[in-house]
């Protein structure tokens, strides 16, 4: 089984970067909504999306945030990462069956409370940016490597 591994504070470095990836599949909008309550329909009714700027179904901003978190929570520093504060500007809409790739990059280090900042970049598979921002952890103090869990089963 893969193994999550996470960077303490004292290895992580500034310029440092790491990557994560995810499709956004039309499951994920569903349960987006779900969680989030957030119904508008730019999100969810193909006859109302059509008629908006877009001319289609767009994924929620805040999705893409979500991809951040996980980019955080998963690469970079990791598990055991506490999420603190994240700047956003979205740049141009996330659609279905788009790849939205998070880089991250370590700007900032602040010892006291082992804080970490990174900016966060993320883009489509065709390399457009769809979000810029700067995120603010606490990272971990002690080293992790356990056991990637799996996803939860969830129907919708």
């Amino acid at each position: 089984m893969p193994k999550l591994v996470n960077f303490t504070y004292d290895e992580i470095t500034i310029g440092q970067t790491a990557s994560y990836a995810k499709v956004i599949e039309e499951r994920d909008i569903q349960l987006f909504a779900a969680v989030s309550g957030d119904v508008n329909p730019v999100h969810l009714d193909p006859e109302f999306a059509a008629a908006s700027t877009f001319g289609e179904r767009i994924a929620h901003g805040m999705l893409t945030g979500a991809i951040i978190s996980a980019a955080l929570a998963m690469e970079l520093p990791g598990p055991g990462t506490i999420y603190l504060s994240q700047t956003l500007r979205f740049r141009l809409p996330v659609k279905i069956g788009d790849t939205v790739t998070v880089a991250l990059q370590v700007t900032d280090k602040q010892e006291r409370r082992r804080i970490v900042v990174l900016d966060c970049k993320a883009s489509n598979q065709a390399g457009k940016v769809v979000a810029t921002g700067s995120a603010e952890v606490m990272a971990p103090a002690q080293k992790l490597s356990i056991e990637r869990p799996q996803l939860p089963r969830v129907e919708v």
